[in-house]
């Protein structure tokens, strides 16, 4: 059954009581991908990244990528529901529809807070996400008499991005942790403030880490140790040049091409990379996500899979929009 707002209201309220050995009994959790395609590559075969993850009844989404909102739609989970948005880092992939879910939770008469979660910056982006929304707003209130301003209902946190894992959040529900991982490289962090995360979800009954974006990282591989569920991003770099070769010459990354390609190959992970993180941080399964080329070139699912097993025996789980896990 999907969570009412009241029921929501409910948890978002209450006090953290228990560490998490002690999480209350609940209901299975379950893990919905909504979006699979890396990078900022939206097209008809893959959403932009946004994965939910549903403690009990209770629906923590992790990034919101381009089409999250369509997705949150088509999984029967509604969107009036997410009262915790957890964001890896500010790339438009992974924020896009930011805006969008804020915006319509708060003309279709969400009451109770939502809280996002990211880097640097996040608090930030909140604001801008309601200024966006500003003359929905204004027009609203006159026309609808509504009472509630998005500025008390919506706010970000942002998180300290540190080397060991961080309490972002904890509930009867739910742990969530985070560190600091490598999407970005020692010459870029000392230019800019700017921080990505991984993040770890311990429910009561399993632990599911999430990659993010990053190179391969001895914090992530920290995070993850003994965790039921890693899901990583994965690139099949090789198919892949091929497939940026062919959108250059169509007019796409006409900036400088070599310095984007330099970026995607030094900040991502490939699939082999995925697949000792994996091994390294002794989880259970593996689950693919993120994936470069993804719908831009689909490959088998067997390409993946043999990439990642040259280094990782346990489960691996190729994900697809909408797929439950």
């Amino acid at each position: 059954m999907l969570p009412t707002r009241r029921s929501l209201l409910s948890a978002a309220l209450a006090l953290p009581l228990a560490r998490v050995p002690c999480l209350r009994a609940a209901a299975a959790s379950r893990l919905i991908l909504l979006g699979t395609q890396g990078g900022p590559n939206f097209n008809l075969r893959r959403g932009e990244t946004a994965s939910l993850l549903l403690a009990g009844d209770v629906p923590l989404l992790i990034d919101c990528g381009y089409g999250t909102l369509r997705a949150l739609v088509e999984s029967g989970v509604s969107y009036l529901g997410v009262g915790h948005v957890f964001l890896t880092h500010l790339h438009d992939d992974h924020n896009a529809d930011l805006p969008a879910l804020l915006g319509h939770q708060w003309t279709q008469g969400r009451v109770t807070p939502t809280t996002v979660y990211g880097p640097y910056g996040t608090d930030a982006l909140v604001q801008a996400a309601n200024l966006y929304n500003q003359a929905n707003t204004d027009i609203r209130l006159v026309d609808e008499a509504r009472s509630v301003q998005p500025g008390d209902l919506f706010r970000g946190v942002a998180v300290e991005a540190l080397p060991r894992p961080v309490t972002v959040l904890e509930t009867a529900d739910v742990k969530v942790s985070a560190v600091e991982n490598t999407h970005y490289p020692e010459e870029a962090r000392a230019k800019t403030p700017h921080r990505a995360l991984s993040f770890r979800f311990d429910t009561a009954d399993r632990s599911v880490v999430f990659s993010g974006d990053t190179a391969y990282s001895d914090n992530l591989v920290t995070l993850a140790r003994g965790a039921d569920m890693l899901v990583c991003e994965a690139m099949d770099v090789g198919v892949f040049r091929a497939r940026f070769e062919q959108m250059v010459a169509s007019g796409n990354y006409a900036d400088n091409p070599e310095g984007i390609w330099a970026h995607i190959v030094g900040t991502h992970t490939s699939t082999a990379e995925a697949g000792r993180m994996a091994a390294a941080a002794g989880v259970r399964t593996l689950v693919l996500n993120h994936l470069i080329p993804g719908g831009l070139g689909e490959l088998d699912d067997s390409a993946y899979i043999n990439e990642a097993r040259q280094h990782f025996t346990g489960e691996i789980v190729v994900g697809r929009d909408q797929l439950v896990l």
